[in-house]
C-alpha cells in the first residue's frame, strides 16, 4: 500500500507536466503533505521515464519539435493563413515575428523587395529569414528557452523594449474572447505582452486547434489584437465572440 502512494502521486505530477505545466518541489511538497525530498525523487524517477526536464527547483515539460518539424503539421492550413495575414504587411515597415511554424510559413509568403526588416527571438524563423535575400534580419538576444526555440528572458524584454515595431504577429497556444490570447510559459507570456507593448499593431495567426485549448498564463485579451487570422473552418460563434469584442478577424478565403 505504501507504494502506491507515491506512485499515485508522480502520475499526477507526469499529468501536470503533459499538459504543459512546470512544476516546483516546494510548491508540490505542500500540496501533497510530503517532504521536498519525496518530491525530488519523483521528479528524477520521471525524468529517468522520459517524462520531464529537471531543473533547479523543480522540472519542465520536455521541450515540444523543433519549429520547423511542426510545419509540417497542417502545413496547408498554415500556408493559408500565411497567406491571408500578409495583407497586413506594409512597405518598409518593422515586423516582429514570434515564434511560432506559422510565422515559418509567413516568412516565405511576405512579399518580395518590400523593403521590410523582420525582428524575431526565434532560432527557426531567423534561419527561414536568412534564406532570403530580400529582407534584412534583426535577431532578438537572451537565453534560448528549449521549449520555446527563442529568447524570452530578462535580457530579451529589454532589447525588444528599445524598438519601434510597425507590426508584430504574436503566437498564442490558446484564444478565447472571453479570457483573451494565453501562452503556456509564464516567460514566453511576458516577452509577448512586452512585444505588444512597443508595436503599434499586433496580429494573430489562429489555427482552429488553439480555440479553448488550456493556456494558463496570459498575454492579453483578445481586442488588444488589430487582426485576428483565422481559418476557414473556424466555428462562427468563436468569430462572432472576437467581433463582438471588437476584433477585425481576417478568415481565410474572405478576401473582402
Amino acid at each position: 500500500m505504501a507504494d502506491e502512494l507515491p506512485l499515485a502521486r508522480r502520475d499526477l505530477i507526469a499529468a501536470r507536466l503533459a499538459e504543459g505545466q512546470s512544476v516546483a518541489s516546494v510548491q508540490l511538497a505542500v500540496e501533497f503533505g510530503v517532504s521536498e525530498d519525496a518530491i525530488r525523487r519523483d521528479l528524477r524517477a520521471l525524468a529517468a521515464e522520459g517524462l520531464c526536464r529537471r531543473v533547479y527547483g523543480g522540472a519542465l515539460p520536455l521541450p515540444t519539435k523543433p519549429l520547423s518539424a511542426r510545419l509540417g503539421e497542417g502545413g496547408d492550413a498554415k500556408r493559408a493563413l500565411a497567406a491571408r495575414a500578409v495583407e497586413l504587411v506594409g512597405r518598409g515597415e518593422l515586423i516582429f515575428l514570434d515564434a511560432g511554424s506559422t510565422h515559418i510559413a509567413l516568412v516565405d509568403a511576405l512579399p518580395e523587395d518590400f523593403g521590410l526588416t523582420v525582428v524575431t527571438n526565434s532560432i527557426d524563423v531567423a534561419a527561414a529569414v536568412l534564406a532570403r535575400q530580400d529582407v534584412d534580419l534583426l535577431m532578438i538576444g537572451g537565453a534560448v528557452d528549449a521549449t520555446i526555440g527563442g529568447a524570452v528572458d530578462a535580457v530579451a524584454v529589454e532589447a525588444v523594449s528599445r524598438l519601434a515595431i510597425d507590426l508584430s504577429f504574436i503566437g498564442v497556444c490558446g484564444l478565447s474572447a472571453a479570457e483573451g490570447a494565453g501562452a503556456l510559459h509564464h516567460a514566453d507570456a511576458a516577452f509577448k505582452r512586452a512585444v505588444m507593448a512597443v508595436s503599434r499593431r499586433s496580429a494573430a495567426l489562429v489555427t482552429t486547434d488553439k480555440f479553448g485549448a488550456r493556456s494558463p498564463f496570459r498575454i492579453a485579451p483578445a481586442g488588444a489584437f488589430s487582426q485576428i487570422a483565422v481559418e476557414q473552418g473556424a466555428p462562427q460563434s468563436v468569430v462572432a465572440d472576437l467581433a463582438h469584442a471588437g476584433v477585425d478577424v481576417l478568415t481565410v478565403g474572405d478576401l473582402s
